[in-house]
């Protein structure tokens, strides 16, 4: 992908979402295949099982997103799951799903506008980047306790990572 090349934005929805993990956030539908409750005081239903991966923990984070240059780095994770909510201001989270021998398909770039309220869900081997369009935006980050530590020690102490990887790629802009 060419430098100057411009990845469209686009609103996060249920089947543009779907080749890379679930999009969360989809209204209560009374009558559903999902369990769930409704009365004139609350609703609840399940949006999605999480999987950590075989002998994951599931961790939650809080995660302040400042980026808003080009997309240059891509970050995956191969064992687990990783749900992102933003709780303060809309992100603009970049996806890209993985060849065959695991590095990132840059044809398969997808950058999607998630709003408060919304989430998105991707699958083990979806690669990665967020951006902010405004100052900054915190989020609820749901992952797997041994990943969020193996990928601290390689960012901070330049330790071996064993279930995420940093790729550099040929940098693109986000059309916000």
């Amino acid at each position: 992908m060419p430098a100057q090349h411009l990845v469209p934005v686009v609103p996060l929805s249920e089947d543009a979402c779907a080749p890379y993990g679930r999009m969360l956030g989809v209204p209560f539908q009374p009558g559903g295949a999902a369990p769930g409750f409704s009365n004139p005081s609350t609703d609840f239903w399940r949006a999605h099982v999480f999987s950590p991966g075989q002998d994951g923990q599931t961790e939650v984070l809080w995660v302040n997103y400042r980026g808003r240059g080009p997309v240059n780095m891509l970050e995956v994770h191969y064992l687990t799951e990783q749900a992102i909510v933003p709780l303060t201001g809309a992100i603009v989270h970049v996806v890209a799903n993985s060849q065959a021998d695991g590095s990132p398909d840059l044809a398969s770039v997808r950058a999607f506008r998630i709003l408060p309220g919304q989430g998105i869900c991707m699958d083990p081997g979806c690669w990665h980047a967020t951006r902010v369009a405004g100052g900054e935006a915190t989020c609820l980050m749901l992952t797997r306790r041994s990943t969020t530590l193996d990928l601290i020690a390689h960012m901070r102490d330049h330790a071996p990572a064993t279930e995420s990887a940093l790729r550099p790629v040929a940098a693109f802009a986000l059309d916000l």
